[in-house]
């Protein structure tokens, strides 16, 4: 249940509404759920408790293939390193500001990588790593540019 209930707390990245939630205003499911914060529940600020209440819904809607896949994506968030986490923290919020379409084709990129068989991958990457280090350095300085010119039309316009 502690699993749950955490993987439920990742599962809350949403920016949350401004009014608290009693402890029974819950539906019974929510409170299930969430019974490990009963506690201490009436100290949690507005945001937390609107972020868990959000989570426990989501977890209710989930069907068992759904919370078994948050459950792992859990267990792998848990087993990075502080360093990896703070990176793969850091390409979410550099994902998150790109334009709608540009997020699609990111998807949609990874979904045909995805498709590959391991063989494809591996091969694909091979072919990366045989490419002579000036053309790999060319193509990696290609990628940099592309995410760089991303980023800045992603900045907001500062007037002077």
């Amino acid at each position: 249940m502690r699993l749950t209930i955490c993987v439920i707390s990742i599962l809350l990245w949403i920016p949350s509404l401004t009014f608290a939630v009693s402890w029974q205003e819950l539906s019974p499911a929510q409170q299930e759920v969430l019974n490990a914060y009963a506690d201490e529940w009436a100290n949690f600020d507005q945001q937390r408790q609107q972020r868990l209440a959000r989570g426990a819904d989501r977890w209710l809607a989930m069907d068992a293939d759904d919370r078994r896949n948050a459950t792992q994506r859990f267990e792998r968030w848990q087993s990075l390193k502080p360093e990896q986490r703070q990176e793969m923290l850091k390409r979410w919020a550099e994902f998150r500001r790109l334009t709608p379409e540009q997020q699609q084709k990111m998807r949609d990129r990874l979904k045909r990588f995805n498709k590959m068989t391991p063989a494809q991958r591996q091969k694909l990457r091979r072919e990366f790593q045989r490419l002579p280090p000036k053309d790999r350095a060319r193509a990696l300085q290609r990628m940099q540019r592309r995410a760089d010119t991303i980023r800045r039309q992603q900045r907001p316009n500062r007037q002077r």
